[in-house]
Parts: C-alpha cells; sequence; structure tokens
C-alpha cells in the first residue's frame, strides 16, 4: 500500500522506538555533555582556534547525530546534553569558583553552540518519503 493511501504523518499512530535507538540516543546525550565539557576548557586555553575549535566539534556531535540516527532527534539529543553540560558549568560555586570567564570568548562560545544546536536540528534529516513513492513515474 503506498503512503498516499495511509494518511499524513500526523494521522498515523504513534509507535514506541526501539531499545537500540533509546540506547544510542542516551549515548549521544552523554556525549553531548562531554563535548560540552571539554569545549568550555578548549575554548578559555586557546582563544580564537580553541574557540573556532570548540564549536566546529558541537557542531560536528550534532549533525553527525542527526545523520546517524537519521532523525532530528539525533541532534537534538547530544544538543540538550551540551547546553546542560554548559549551564552546570557556568554557574559559580560557593567558593568562588567558576570555569567560564567573563570575556567575549565565553559568550561567543555559549551563543554560538546554542546556535548551532538549533541550525543542525533544523537541517537534520525528517523522514523521508518511501522509495516506491519517491517518484510518480514509476
Amino acid at each position: 500500500m503506498s503512503s498516499a493511501g495511509r494518511g499524513s504523518m500526523l494521522a498515523q499512530p504513534l509507535r514506541a522506538p526501539s531499545a537500540g535507538r533509546v540506547a544510542a540516543l542516551i549515548g549521544l546525550t552523554v556525549l553531548g555533555a562531554v563535548v560540552g565539557f571539554a569545549g568550555a576548557l578548549v575554548q578559555a586555553g586557546w582563544f580564537p582556534g580553541g574557540l573556532l575549535l570548540a564549536l566546529a566539534g558541537a557542531a560536528g556531535l550534532f549533525l553527525g547525530g542527526s545523520r546517524v540516527t537519521g532523525s532530528r532527534g539525533g541532534a537534538v539529543a547530544p544538543a540538550a546534553g551540551w547546553v546542560v553540560a554548559v549551564i552546570f558549568l557556568t554557574a559559580s560555586r560557593p567558593e568562588g569558583d567558576f570555569l567560564f570567564g567573563a570575556g567575549a570568548g565565553s559568550y561567543l562560545f555559549l551563543l554560538g553552540g546554542m546556535a548551532l544546536a538549533v541550525i543542525c536540528a533544523t537541517i537534520g534529516l525528517g523522514r523521508q518519503p518511501d522509495a516506491d513513492d519517491a517518484r510518480l513515474g514509476k
């Protein structure tokens, strides 16, 4: 049966994700937190190059997660881990210690990483039509 007979994606019943997909999304979330932590250290260490390296690593993870899972959820999961880790690292401790300074590099890392997360989640792969329905001439 063609997908035209099944109705739109919104009209179809929800299906539970497989255990492998859930494990992949959890792994991507943890990996996003690790990349956020590593990026926070690198961007401050070598200012211009470290900032670009940290943002490139985050973008690679977000877009790679989307491509590996074949859905936008693959970009959202590591982005969520990245945001949680980075926001956690921005909070100061009672002793007065903090990881991020008040420089322009820190703000560029925070805002640039969030912008990259939105961009990669937006351009991530959505649901594709079935192979039989992709071309009308066949």
